[in-house]
């Protein structure tokens, strides 16, 4: 079952057609923290992402993601980006999900704030 969801899926890792190419053409350069392993061809020229589960761009760091789009020369395995104190480590986008962002105002959460700010518009 797992031979045929690849070789008809995209979304679940890689394809069969992406696996020969990685390993005829591809030279692992790194992994992240997430276990998403990435690959450049001879020179450098072409680089991509073999993701570890799910194929969701934004669970790609934005260090990877420069050197993804040719931002930066060298991978972050051999020079690492300077962090600022103010930064807060990366994570993938939670929409949809648990963890996505509601505002006090919003319908989602369990006992929505009071709205105070909007009078309606009443005929006399």
């Amino acid at each position: 079952m797992s031979f045929l969801l690849r070789a008809l899926t995209w979304w679940n890792s890689q394809t069969i057609n992406t696996q020969v190419w990685t390993r005829l053409y591809g030279e692992k350069v790194g992994e992240d923290e997430q276990g998403n392993v990435y690959y450049q061809s001879g020179g450098g020229k072409r680089r991509w992402v073999i993701y570890n589960g799910e194929s969701e761009a934004s669970r790609v760091s934005p260090d990877w993601h420069g050197w993804l789009h040719h931002t930066y020369k060298q991978p972050p395995t051999t020079e690492p980006l300077s962090r600022k104190t103010w930064e807060k480590p990366h994570e993938s986008n939670q929409t949809g999900t648990a963890g996505a962002y509601h505002p006090a105002g919003s319908l989602y959460n369990a006992e929505p704030a009071a709205r105070r700010d909007y009078d309606a518009w009443q005929p006399e």
